[in-house]
């Protein structure tokens, strides 16, 4: 059984506390994992020294676009631009080309189908998730994201995409507890590109 951990990587939807997607890259490096890390083009230009230490941890970059929007609201041409925009800071910025892996935010346009074709002639596929624990809420504190992640994970017995986010304190607390309980478990921690046979091109 293969997991892996996804970071949505962009402005906070809410206050938050500095600093959190340090103390992520610090419980991944601890417990020798690589994680996928979704960088939103805006967030990158505003972080560059943060984005850069993402990518030179190891951990799997992908685009997130660029300022977050929902990908079925925008016409053909600003969908491309915003994807085009988001690629070209994440390269310049980190030295890593996000393609081909694109999460669409909010996961509107994920099952659209005008959307995912004009991903695919800019060379992307998106990349959904199987378990989600709302880390975003303000009512999920650290055990219930924790809870939520490993109860998820431990119905599905089979290969499994997390969806997490790389700015929620609760995160951050959670993380440790999670990767020791998967290591526990005895599951393989993967980056998305080893799942790709999963993922729709």
């Amino acid at each position: 059984m293969r997991i892996a951990l996804t970071f949505d990587t962009e402005f906070p939807g809410r206050p938050t506390e500095a600093g959190v997607e340090d103390r992520l890259l610090a419980a991944l490096a601890a417990a020798d994992v690589r994680a996928t890390f979704f960088l939103q083009g805006r967030w990158v230009r505003a972080n560059p020294e943060q984005a850069r230490r993402i990518a030179a941890a190891g951990h799997l970059i992908g685009n997130h676009s660029n300022f977050h929007a929902p990908m079925d609201g925008l016409t053909d041409e600003a969908l491309r631009g915003d994807v085009l925009k988001a690629e070209e800071t994440i390269r310049e910025t980190t030295g890593v080309d996000p393609k081909p892996w694109f999460r669409c935010p909010f996961g509107a346009g994920m099952e659209d189908e005008r959307v995912l074709v004009a991903l695919a002639e800019l060379g992307y596929r998106h990349v959904g998730w199987d378990v989600d624990p709302e880390d975003w809420s303000e009512t999920h504190g650290a055990a219930d994201v924790e809870r939520l992640v490993l109860e998820g994970i431990r119905r599905r017995h089979e290969d499994t995409i997390v969806l997490l986010h790389a700015w929620p304190t609760a995160t951050a607390e959670a993380l440790p507890a999670i990767l020791e309980a998967l290591g526990s478990d005895g599951v393989e921690l993967v980056t998305v590109d080893a799942l790709r046979e999963r993922l729709r091109s």
